[in-house]
């Protein structure tokens, strides 16, 4: 999706975790994208449900003060879309129709959210984003 002429990618928690955690395996990979979509001024779009898991996980494994401080971060540097009642309707619709994958309810929020702005391209490791048919970046 554009906003004018900027292009928006949607951002996942895992590759929300990798750039937070220098121990994660995808960390340096992680690092190099978003320096690359910096450059192109890539606009990272997530959604309050994203925020809610991120921030959980990031307590959890890092701690507090890193998981506020990448928080802020986040806060400041990419665009947040609430979750509506519409985007959770279709979220379930779409874990009653793929019952043969297992898509967590922030997944299919998520799906549910980049078909209504008409995003195409995740920047995600978790491999439901292609099961779902989206780009799964970087590649």
């Amino acid at each position: 999706m554009k906003k004018g002429n900027i292009k928006i990618i949607f951002v996942d928690t895992g590759a929300l975790f990798a750039a937070a955690n220098a121990k994660d395996r995808d960390h340096q990979r992680t690092k190099d994208f978003l320096a690359k979509l910096a450059e192109e001024k890539v606009i990272l779009l997530a959604t309050d449900f994203i925020i809610a898991e991120i921030y959980t996980l990031m307590f959890r494994k890092i701690g507090r003060d890193k998981a506020i401080e990448h928080l802020e971060k986040l806060r400041n540097t990419a665009e947040i879309e609430r979750v509506s009642e519409e985007d959770e309707n279709k979220a379930w619709q779409i874990i009653l129709r793929y019952r043969d994958k297992d898509f967590s309810y922030v997944d299919a929020t998520s799906f549910a959210i980049m078909e209504r702005l008409g995003i195409s391209d995740a920047f995600s490791f978790d491999e439901h984003f292609e099961q779902y048919s989206f780009n799964r970046l970087p590649k």
